[in-house]
């Protein structure tokens, strides 16, 4: 039976994790290191006579099956072209998603690396070229089962919780109203302007963190929240610092990414308005997971009235920042 308790990983003992990769036919030697991962259970899982394997646990009721299939045929046929994702190991039978006492569950090779620096051109020009190709294979089709990043399903739905839910204090609930208000309305503008823009298929969460760096150059991980969006969402997460820095920045990627797929320079426009987007989807994200005791654990400073203050502040600030002109192409 699927498991349906209100905190399903309170099911999750390292017992279960070990007999869940056993029961693919690996044989763990007891060694189990959880991993940085929240929203998933993500562990190290040690095996006799061979490397350690990634197992990744899916959350309950979060995708659908269909949609994790897409995961996995998404990130297997990018593997196959050569370019460096981490994709699922699958059995014998060809079948990458597993069960075991109620949880979902996939395995993975381990691999280690670090942090990528993006103060680097060369680093940068490196990302551009594989974000490039990944596209490239990503507009070939699209998703049947995963969603698209648009602005009432991504946000707008985060923005509703939390004002429905009482999440906000009283006397900034009504602040909190106006400027997501305003922010989703400014986003609807700039993607219905913008109706030449391809909808392709994505990494969809493609921050440093998900970046692995080693002397071969980078491997992406955590295609978790893969989904349909415009292929600018790939990239603006990898800008940092003042403007001009981040103009910069995006000159390197664009020389790396149109070796295999051309930047659509409209899409520039969309850099802040999806940034806005992922603002008010994390605090929701926050929110809808605070009954998971993993999240105050790691989360302390969330749901606080000074996060509520700040954050407040920070959208009103970018509501300001949409009004700016597009970040130039160098």
């Amino acid at each position: 039976m699927p498991v349906t308790d209100p905190h399903p990983y309170a099911a999750l003992s390292p017992d279960t994790v070990l007999d869940a990769v056993e029961h693919v036919g690996y044989c763990p030697d007891g060694h189990l290191l959880a991993l940085n991962s929240y929203e998933n259970r993500v562990y190290q899982v040690g095996i006799e006579g061979s490397v350690p394997l990634i197992a990744k646990f899916y959350r309950p009721a979060r995708w659908s099956d269909e949609a994790v299939h897409e995961e996995h045929d998404f990130a297997a046929a990018l593997a196959e072209a050569e370019i460096p994702v981490v994709a699922p190991l699958r059995d014998d039978h060809g079948d990458s998603l597993f069960r075991h006492a109620g949880f979902r569950f996939a395995l993975f090779p381990r691999r280690g690396g670090r942090t990528p620096d993006l103060d680097d051109p060369d680093h940068l020009e490196w990302l551009g070229r594989y974000l490039g190709r990944i596209h490239q294979l990503g507009a070939a089709r699209d998703f049947a089962h995963r969603p698209r990043l648009d602005v009432d399903g991504y946000a707008g739905t985060a923005a509703r919780l939390l004002l429905e839910g009482g999440w906000l204090p009283l006397e900034l609930a009504g602040r909190y109203r106006a400027v997501t208000e305003a922010l989703l309305e400014e986003c609807r503008r700039a993607f219905g302007g913008t109706e030449r823009v391809r909808w392709i298929r994505l990494h969809g969460d493609c921050h440093p963190g998900n970046i692995l760096w080693t002397d071969a150059g980078p491997h992406f991980v955590d295609l978790d929240d893969c989904r349909m969006g415009p292929a600018i969402q790939d990239l603006w997460m990898l800008l940092s610092g003042n403007r001009p820095e981040r103009a910069l920045q995006l000159t390197y990627l664009r020389e790396g990414y149109e070796t295999f797929h051309a930047l659509e320079p409209r899409e520039l426009a969309l850099i802040e308005p999806l940034r806005a987007l992922r603002m008010i989807h994390y605090a929701g994200w926050l929110a809808r997971r605070w009954d998971d005791p993993a999240f105050p654990l790691a989360f302390p400073w969330f749901n606080t009235p000074q996060y509520w203050h700040d954050h407040v502040a920070s959208l009103e600030v970018q509501l300001g920042a949409l009004n700016e002109p597009a970040l130039p192409l160098l």
